[in-house]
């Protein structure tokens, strides 16, 4: 039960008259209709309000799914995509009971900024067609169909639909920037609608008739046979509702406090309603960022709010659809063009590209990527180029560095001279030490290990390894080849301050073996140092150690 009903029914209320342009709009986009826009957002902002993981989240038709739904109409027709529609809803639950919504917190921020404004450039396009007045041309690539859109708008120019769509774009941008409170959207939908009835504007094309009711569901669409051609759509539509009202859901948790969502649930409620809107004719539905900010701004505190949302959606359904029929497509264009436009946040955009290059490059491919090809393969891309790059900067801290006390120059340990008698003196020319640090894994193992196994000229090298981080089965592969190249010309080697959480892949890959057999792994420095000149010692290369020699050995180095 809400708390504060009277906010909640005012919060449904606005984010209803929000909400309204954007449904039409949307549904005319997909390819599906208007009429298919209204009932998605009735229907699936019902369902998704009360099955759904976030008291604050605001489903329906949105400009990111009916990108995706285009080519699909294009290609399967309506049927198609009801069909895409079910079968991405059966496809959500799925995600939800097998608990996949914990993965998008791994989605890095340059992969859904670059997602964002590829959106809102394709949105912008798709636009293009009721924005000059032509039919749209055919074609699945929206560049395509925009520039062909152009070129008929050249042949045969429509000024009155151009002039309606920059005139509700600008009032939206404008008003909203000094009236924040207002709808513009609606204003400015209702203005141009009297203004195509009163002037007689015949080159402005209107929705057309719009059904006074919802639909009975029906299966009638539903086609057995072509279930396996639209998988592949049905995983891209699912993986989309996945990743947009997931990241719906935590925009709303950051915009207040005390609210936080469950993904798990958010992805069962999509998938209820995404199996529920296609057999009232409507489009696969999201969670909406743009309506549920609206949502949350006016104070919206509970479910509540979607619900009413949803119920005044289904009053114009009934009982306004012969008004709602004569609104211009030209309008829709324009309010889609101003949501496209403010979906772009430009100071986000100039940070991320200046945080560091590889965040600019995963913007920019992801956004190319998205306009290009779909959104979908665009995250995957993106995703896919993070990970690679993330991977080089952490393959570039691994390290082997010489830290021999008898050179000097890059030496950790205290300089020869402290050690009063010379105690390494005699060792000079015959033992070499290395620090090995940071990850040793596949992404660099072998590069960091490069020099290590070209030593050359000594009897003996110290590995200190209280630095590794981490070792993978690759890098313990990697460490024992080098031991054994090492091995093969005669040189022993030593090592000391291997880690115990470490332990078990350096001896499953066979990296201690030689190690253990020898007698060659120390748990110090120190010792480690101390066994070389014993070694040494024993072959009659160096006189023994006394005790005081051996007490000034140098100190182990905390592992960090």
């Amino acid at each position: 039960m809400a708390r504060a009903p009277r906010r909640d029914l005012l919060a449904g209320l606005t984010v209803a008259i929000v909400a309204l342009p954007l449904a039409l709009g949307f549904g005319v986009a997909s390819g599906l209709g208007a009429e298919a826009g209204l009932v998605t957002a009735v229907v699936a902002g019902a369902l998704a309000a009360v099955f759904g993981g976030s008291n604050l989240q605001v489903s329906g038709p949105t400009g990111a799914m009916t990108v995706v739904l285009v080519p699909i109409v294009a290609e399967y027709g309506p049927g198609g995509v009801l069909t895409v529609g079910l079968m991405a809803g059966a496809l959500l639950v799925v995600l939800a009971l097998l608990r996949a919504g914990r993965s998008m917190r791994y989605v890095p921020a340059p992969v859904v900024e670059g997602f964002t404004f590829g959106i809102a450039c394709v949105i912008a396009l798709q636009q293009i067609p009721n924005a000059l007045g032509v039919a749209a041309p055919e074609g699945d690539k929206v560049l395509v169909v925009a520039w062909r859109a152009v070129g008929e708008f050249a042949g045969g120019p429509n000024w009155t639909s151009l002039a309606i769509t920059v005139g509700v774009a600008g009032l939206m941008l404008a008003g909203a920037r000094r009236f924040p409170g207002v709808p513009f959207s609606v204003v400015a939908v209702v203005a141009a609608t009297l203004a195509a009835q009163v002037f007689h504007l015949d080159g402005a094309a209107s929705i057309g008739v719009l059904p006074a009711g919802l639909p009975a569901p029906s299966l009638g669409f539903l086609d057995l046979s072509a279930v396996g051609s639209l998988l592949a759509p049905a995983v891209a539509v699912a993986a989309l509702a996945a990743l947009e009202s997931l990241l719906s859901a935590t925009v709303a948790d950051g915009m207040t406090t005390g609210q936080k969502h469950d993904a798990e649930r958010e992805l069962f409620g999509q998938g209820i309603a995404n199996l529920a809107v296609p057999l009232f004719g409507g489009v696969p539905a999201t969670a909406a960022i743009a309506r549920t900010a609206v949502n949350v701004r006016t104070g919206a505190g509970s479910r509540l709010a979607a619900l009413t949302h949803a119920a005044v959606l289904a009053v114009v359904v009934f009982a306004a659809a012969p008004l709602v029929s004569r609104i211009p497509l030209a309008a829709l264009a324009g309010v889609l063009l101003a949501t496209a436009v403010r979906m772009v946040e430009v100071g986000a955009l100039r940070a991320m590209a200046r945080a560091t290059r590889s965040d600019a490059v995963v913007l920019v491919l992801t956004a190319v990527a998205t306009l290009v090809l779909d959104l979908v393969l665009a995250v995957v891309i993106g995703l896919v180029v993070a990970g690679v790059l993330a991977l080089r900067a952490v393959a570039a801290e691994a390290r082997v560095d010489r830290m021999d006390p008898l050179g000097g120059s890059v030496s950790e340990l205290p300089d020869t001279e402290s050690y009063g008698d010379g105690e390494f003196a005699g060792l000079a020319g015959h033992v070499v030490a290395y620090r090995v640090e940071g990850p040793l894994f596949f992404a660099g193992a072998h590069r960091s290990l490069l020099e290590l196994a070209e030593v050359s000229g000594v009897r003996m090298v110290i590995l200190r390894m209280c630095r590794v981080t981490t070792v993978d089965a690759t890098g313990a592969l990697a460490l024992r080849d080098a031991v054994h190249r090492l091995n093969g010309r005669g040189i022993v080697v030593l090592a000391s301050g291997i880690r115990p959480g470490q332990r078990r892949t350096l001896e499953s890959m066979g990296a201690l073996e030689v190690l253990r057999r020898e007698g060659c792994e120390y748990a110090t420095v120190s010792e480690a140092f101390g066994g070389a000149r014993d070694r040494l010692a024993a072959a009659g290369v160096v006189r023994p150690r006394c005790g005081r020699e051996a007490a000034a050995l140098p100190a182990e180095e905390p592992a960090r």
